[in-house]
């Protein structure tokens, strides 16, 4: 479910609905005035909205016009402490669908939830297989050690045995852009570097929305970006999970913000690291093994989770299901009895042309997207022939593989995904990372 988005000045009656609201299942996002809630509004779409009337600048019954006519089935319930029911009257009028007021009771809140969540008309939104939106993941961080270990492994470390280049178009800028790889000593990692020299780490921690405070965070949902507070490099999931099953574990990436992406999927990718060839260097590598059942979101059918539990080697089961042309899809992809660069790099990205159009008017993606995607429109692929019958969930799990790879490490143990896009992913692996975190202050 989207999030339900609180937009109250009062800091301690948003954290008290924040915390009823979470407790019953619901994901929830705080804002303390309209103007970063409206912000917000091109990167988001909100489930339901809990405004007070009384705001600093724009006040809560200008901000309800503005939303009624921007999104005119969006649920709003508006709340006052110092309104009488003139201003209630006037806001169901001017389009709220209820009215609160405070001091808020709880059974009173919950049931006007629940009642306008259940009326409101079922849009395209929700429904959008591939987003440009950001999402909301639990990241809760309080995990007990031993759940999460790193062991040695008799794995050798691996860099390319030389320099190779690959051009293309960006996709989020749709400008043109390359990378060049290049070979890195032992325990050097993976380094991006920018043309202006600066460096990020290829891990967790240089995630663009890492250092987020509390349990749950936004994450973009479309791609994957590293950020050291004066630089990024965009979408570099696809190439990560290139990496990881040819298993580099040290390698420079140079490259100006935006790694290119050719047709939508790692194929290319594969090319260049089999052109480089692989050198194997003197040292072992590690590896992530999962002791206890660890993951994020509600383990049910209609819900986005991610699951890791033990497993004597490394498996992803990754379900979909999504509207017309994709439907219900369910794949199994284990390394050690199927070929990555056959049977997952070559799936593409994908995405609704009504999708991919509004992003644009918002600006937030470049051309890059009509070159890279498959298109989908009124429940037809419109630009392509499908590579597999099920290519939709074969990219999914190319883009978790390429997220898994942020830990640092590979992973032993099996993962198990339901609809879930990067925010998710993202999370898991934070969660992954943390588990690690604890286990090695406990030793």
């Amino acid at each position: 479910m989207n999030p339900i988005c609180i937009v109250d000045d009062e800091s301690s009656i948003s954290s008290t609905v924040e915390s009823i609201l979470k407790d019953e299942g619901y994901q929830t996002i705080a804002f303390p005035d309209a103007e970063s809630f409206w912000q917000r509004l091109d990167t988001m779409e909100p489930s339901l909205v809990l405004l007070d009337i009384w705001l600093p600048g724009i006040d809560g019954m200008q901000l309800l016009k503005r939303l009624h006519d921007r999104i005119p089935e969006l649920p709003i319930i508006m709340m006052s402490g110092h309104a009488g029911i003139e201003s209630a009257v006037a806001a169901i009028k001017a389009g709220a669908y209820d009215f609160l007021e405070k001091p808020l009771h709880m059974e009173v809140l919950l049931d006007k939830v629940k009642s306008a969540l259940k009326h409101r008309p079922s849009g395209t939104g929700a429904t959008l297989p591939s987003d440009t939106r950001l999402e909301i993941a639990s990241a809760d961080l309080s995990i007990p050690p031993g759940m999460v270990e790193v062991a040695d492994s008799p794995e050798p470390q691996r860099t390319l045995r030389g320099n190779v280049v690959l051009n293309g178009i960006g996709l989020l800028s749709g400008r043109n852009t390359g990378v060049i790889l290049s070979p890195l000593g032992i325990n050097e990692g993976i380094v991006y570097q920018t043309l202006d020299g600066q460096t990020i780490r290829g891990h967790i921690t240089s995630l663009e929305d890492f250092s987020q405070p509390g349990s749950s965070k936004t994450f973009s949902a479309n791609s994957t970006t590293l950020d050291n507070g004066r630089r990024r490099v965009r979408t570099i999931e696809h190439l990560m999970a290139v990496l990881s099953m040819y298993g580099i574990t040290n390698v420079l990436i140079k490259v100006d913000e935006e790694i290119p992406n050719v047709d939508g999927s790692a194929k290319d990718f594969c090319d260049l690291i089999e052109e480089a060839g692989i050198e194997e260097q003197p040292a072992t590598t590690r590896v992530a093994v999962i002791r206890q059942k660890i993951g994020v979101g509600k383990e049910e059918k209609k819900e986005k989770y991610l699951t890791a539990e033990p497993y004597d080697g490394f498996e992803i089961t990754m379900r979909v299901d999504y509207p017309p042309p994709i439907g219900e899809q369910m794949l199994t992809f284990n390394p050690a009895s199927a070929s990555f660069a056959k049977e997952i790099a070559p799936a593409r990205s994908f995405n609704t042309f009504e999708n991919i159009e509004m992003a644009q008017k918002l600006g937030k993606v470049g051309g890059g997207y009509l070159h890279s995607h498959i298109i989908m429109y009124d429940g037809k692929v419109i630009n392509t022939e499908l590579r597999y019958p099920d290519e939709f969930v074969r990219h999914k799990i190319l883009d978790l593989i390429g997220d898994l790879y942020l830990l640092g490490h590979r992973i032993r143990g099996r993962i198990t995904a339901n609809m879930t896009s990067h925010g998710y992913n993202q999370a898991l692996v934070q969660r992954l990372y943390q588990a690690i975190q604890n286990s090695s202050r406990s030793a």
